[in-house]
């Protein structure tokens, strides 16, 4: 953490937040990864050595929160977080990062992943949409690009089950360090999300390593600013609030 707080405050990011996986798919090999009072402990220390210089914000990310609400409910008691993130990473249980989802067509491919994050959003429990459409991620390699607006019939239900439990959506820049090299979601699906009155919206650099935070932000920015996007949501004691899109970014 440290680490990262470092390069933030090098390249003049004003708030980063951190968010740990917290999987608990039986096929998970990190399942209990997450140590809850070490990870807060460092996070404390950072927030104390950089008081003044860097706000630091407390996430979790919960893998699959549909299938676990309560253990995700339970977490959220446990420590103040800020925000809890919503990510979907395993569909049944094939994990969408792994070769083997990808046996079957694209459209199958897509098609299972929007089907399961429609129930992933219909339940709740959590603050952020993690990486919308996560599956090009890895998908890239095995079908190439896709166009999202194949899938907008199944797409769209889940924009609006955000909408109405104001839930925010990531737009996640981690794709763009890949051959893929696109924003999640992308364009068409945050056109669609602002024609639909959305609102809420985070920006992620999915920065597992250092040299990665704040990576992609401009392009995240200029993205939301051209779908017609007027906000982002800050997020504070898991209590959102709209700032606007021209202001500083958060991490």
């Amino acid at each position: 953490m440290e680490e990262m707080c470092e390069v933030a405050v090098a390249r003049g990011i004003p708030e980063i937040g951190f968010a740990e996986h917290y999987d608990l798919h039986p096929d998970e090999n990190q399942r209990d990864w997450l140590d809850l009072d070490r990870w807060a402990g460092e996070l404390e220390a950072c927030r104390a050595r950089y008081a003044g210089r860097l706000t630091i914000r407390a996430g979790i990310e919960a893998g699959e929160p549909h299938l676990f609400a309560d253990a995700v409910r339970d977490i959220s008691t446990r420590y103040p977080f800020d925000y809890i993130l919503g990510s979907l990473h395993w569909v049944g249980r094939e994990n969408v990062f792994f070769p083997g989802y990808f046996v079957r067509t694209q459209e199958a491919a897509f098609r299972m992943y929007f089907e399961e994050l429609e129930q992933v959003t219909r339940v709740g429990e959590f603050d952020i949409l993690a990486h919308f459409d996560i599956p090009i991620r890895a998908g890239f390699q095995y079908h190439g690009s896709y166009d999202p607006s194949n899938f907008e019939s199944l797409i769209r239900p889940i924009l609006r089950n955000c909408i109405e439990r104001q839930i925010a959506i990531e737009i996640n820049t981690g794709s763009l360090r890949r051959s893929a090299a696109v924003l999640n979601p992308g364009p068409p699906i945050l056109h669609w999300y602002a024609e639909m009155g959305g609102k809420h919206l985070t920006l992620g650099s999915d920065s597992h390593h250092p040299q990665h935070v704040g990576a992609g932000l401009d392009v995240a920015l200029a993205a939301a600013k051209e779908a017609g996007l007027k906000h982002l949501t800050r997020f504070e004691g898991r209590a959102g609030r709209l700032m606007s899109l021209d202001a500083e970014p958060s991490v």
